[in-house]
């Protein structure tokens, strides 16, 4: 039935080709459309991790640092678990980076604390001798800019459906109520935990420096994303 096929070498290749090519699109597809689904229990970045990853970009840390643990065993053994693609659903933009002149944070989280992070940032080589990687001490004077994260969240919720609570709204009152009731909390938290007392007096008068919101996001690259592991 089909000898014609089989005597004309290139009308043979495309056919082989099509079937090829269509096999895998309906093996991969289905796969591929789960695999960009949020993981189980990933929960979505809070106000003051959006804004900690707003001054991450604006003081270019991706510029050195990757988000992308390769399922290779010399990268898993020194970072952890190898990321997922679903890990990233609530990522705009993805910091994958593609340099690493300092270490993979995808996982930081994990094994890096509050303590550790302040230390580091204020002077790095106070924790990892011979760094080079420069100070940030302008972090713990800069104030957060809580406002235009909390925007972000209202527009990521209202346009891709990002799982947020009815307290993410988009009004002047919303994002008092927010702040006070929410983010403020939150950061109170993390400079529970911190020794430098002018980070202590800012947030206890009700500021939230930036280092407060990058160590909070810093922080969230690991299992605290995950609200089964809390």
């Amino acid at each position: 039935m089909f000898h014609w096929l089989e005597k004309n070498p290139f009308l043979f290749s495309v056919g082989v080709f099509l079937v090829v090519a269509f096999a895998g699109l309906i093996e991969i597809l289905p796969n591929f459309a789960e695999a960009a689904r949020p993981v189980q229990g990933l929960r979505p970045y809070t106000v003051l991790e959006l804004a900690g990853k707003e001054i991450y970009k604006k003081d270019n840390c991706i510029a050195c640092h990757s988000q992308l643990i390769r399922p290779f065993k010399a990268e898993t053994d020194r970072y952890g678990q190898y990321s997922l693609s679903g890990e990233y659903a609530y990522d705009r933009p993805f910091l994958w980076g593609s340099k690493r002149t300092g270490p993979d944070l995808h996982r930081v989280g994990n094994y890096r604390t509050t303590d550790w992070h302040e230390n580091h940032m204020f002077e790095p080589t106070s924790v990892v001798p011979g760094s080079i990687m420069p100070a940030y001490k302008h972090m713990f004077k800069n104030k957060a800019d809580i406002e235009t994260a909390y925007a972000e969240a209202v527009t990521v919720k209202n346009v891709f459906n990002t799982p947020y609570g009815d307290d993410i709204q988009p009004s002047k009152e919303a994002y008092e109520k927010y702040y006070k009731e929410v983010a403020l909390p939150e950061a109170q938290k993390i400079a529970a935990d911190m020794k430098n007392q002018d980070v202590k007096d800012a947030v206890a008068k009700g500021e939230i420096p930036e280092i407060v919101a990058m160590i909070a996001y810093l922080n969230s690259l690991g299992d605290s994303r995950y609200a089964a592991k809390k």
